[in-house]
């Protein structure tokens, strides 16, 4: 009785403000565990990218607007992007802050990046060589390549095109330097389309088109579709997600007449490269998509045709609190081996028994999935943001029935910053690394957490770490 009434204390905390008792929650977690965390300064975080620079393990993490006080250089700096090096993911150690724009939100901070190394890059120079680049959104209205070859001392290297009205999750090719950037260019009838650059040299960018579906481009009528939240390429295929928590939007595209294909924004030639484009129900978005190629499905075959299939992720993203005014944002699984026409063939979401997570505080629903084709994870687990229901750790590996083996929701803490009144977790996003590791960051200040699976759910990814390299870039290469 004394260790029940004793932890009811431990996990409530009395708003002074409101004179309202709102209860803090205790992590959570099933097949998961926590390895280390990072408090991030009590900045509000979108996206983790973990890179491996030399012996060393670098995050670098993109925040949303606001602005967080920096114990590096005892100044109040506008959120942009933190630097933690998670070498021991059991000691992160924050490294370094470059700052953003001022303002909230979008307008501010520097919600998306991406990394690449000089040695990787095609068309460095021999001073650059040895470069590590962050290519980053500078809050609404501009893309940056920062050098981190030192991750504590960034060094501004190239604005790649400013004057924007929008920015959001960019994709950058480091094979062959393409960068797919979101963007709001004026005179689009969009905050978000893509404008496609060549970054292979990151002093000298090349601009190569700006993209969009028809009906956003300049002097178009008429309804205007919705806003791009993100590009990501495989093989010789881009795919695009639109859409939010409704009038979702899915394209494939050739790669290739992408690239190469006319650039002036008309319809035809916005048409040119599209493989295959169709909308979800009016009822969810597409905020991210994610291709799983080549997976072997044992059901199928060898006794049926399509025996290997490609797979799409196509994550929504949830944006009311507490379950009101939008329907239920989860997963989706698309079939896209015949590419012209996609088949949706399962979908996952977070069991909700009576409300559970609607009544918790701020977001329950699905945001991001990882995007890494981290061999050890890919074709085999998926892991999914899943704010106040944390993250979610797929089994894939029969894509028509995906089952949830994995989860962890952190603690709230000092730093959770409330929603609607209440205190609840934001997992905003969720990446991986080739060691295995799992990083979500959150939405509402709690920062970063460094995880790893547990029990069953580990012996999932047990291939040998070699073999499964070389069976994913067999998947992404093949395609014709």
């Amino acid at each position: 009785m004394k260790k029940a009434i004793l932890l009811l204390i431990m996990i409530i905390s009395v708003n002074l403000n409101s004179g309202r008792v709102e209860a803090q929650h205790p992590s959570d977690s099933n097949n998961m565990a926590l390895l280390g965390q990072d408090p991030l300064q009590a900045r509000s975080a979108y996206q983790p990218i973990i890179h491996q620079q030399g012996s060393r393990w670098i995050a670098y993490i993109g925040h949303h607007g606001g602005s967080a006080f920096n114990s590096l250089t005892n100044a109040v700096e506008n959120n942009g992007v933190s630097i933690v090096d998670v070498t021991d993911p059991r000691n992160p150690v924050y490294l370094h802050h470059i700052p953003g724009p001022s303002g909230a939100g979008e307008a501010g901070g520097a919600q998306m990046v991406r990394v690449c190394n000089g040695t990787d890059l095609p068309g460095v120079t021999s001073q650059d060589v040895e470069g590590v680049f962050l290519l980053r959104a500078h809050g609404n209205e501009a893309h940056q390549i920062y050098d981190v070859r030192n991750p504590s001392a960034p060094v501004l290297r190239t604005t790649v095109v400013s004057g924007l009205e929008g920015t959001h999750k960019n994709w950058w090719e480091c094979d062959t330097g393409i960068a797919y950037l979101v963007s709001g260019v004026p005179g689009w009838r969009t905050e978000r389309m893509t404008q496609v650059f060549d970054l292979s040299n990151p002093r000298s960018p090349v601009h190569i088109r700006d993209y969009g579906l028809v009906g956003q481009e300049p002097g178009s009528t008429g309804d205007v579709p919705t806003d791009l939240h993100g590009a990501i390429s495989a093989g010789h295929r881009v795919y695009f997600g639109h859409g939010t928590s409704s009038n979702g939007t899915v394209q494939i595209a050739d790669r290739t007449k992408l690239l190469t294909g006319p650039p002036e924004p008309t319809p035809d030639n916005l048409l040119f490269p599209v493989i295959a484009q169709f909308d979800t129900s009016p009822l969810v978005g597409a905020h991210t998509t994610f291709p799983i190629l080549g997976v072997r499905v044992p059901q199928l075959g060898p006794f049926n045709v399509g025996g290997t299939r490609d797979i799409l992720a196509i994550v929504n993203e949830s944006t009311a609190n507490e379950c009101t005014g939008e329907s239920h944002q989860m997963v989706f699984f698309a079939d896209v081996t015949i590419e012209s026409t996609p088949q949706v063939i399962s979908s996952y979401h977070v069991p909700d028994p009576e409300g559970a997570f609607c009544r918790r505080g701020g977001r329950f629903g699905a945001h991001s999935s990882n995007e890494s084709f981290t061999p050890i994870y890919y074709g085999r687990i998926l892991f999914v943001a899943y704010f106040n229901a944390g993250v979610r750790a797929l089994d894939i590996r029969n894509p028509f029935e995906p089952k949830e083996i994995a989860y962890f929701i952190p603690a709230t803490t000092a730093n959770t910053d409330p929603r609607a009144g209440k205190i609840a977790i934001q997992t905003n996003n969720v990446e991986v690394d080739e060691r295995g590791l799992i990083y979500i960051v959150d939405r509402a200040n709690t920062g970063l957490h460094v995880l790893e699976l547990t029990g069953p759910a580990r012996e999932i990814a047990n291939l040998p770490l070699q073999q499964q390299q070389v069976e994913v870039q067999s998947r992404l290469t093949t395609r014709e």
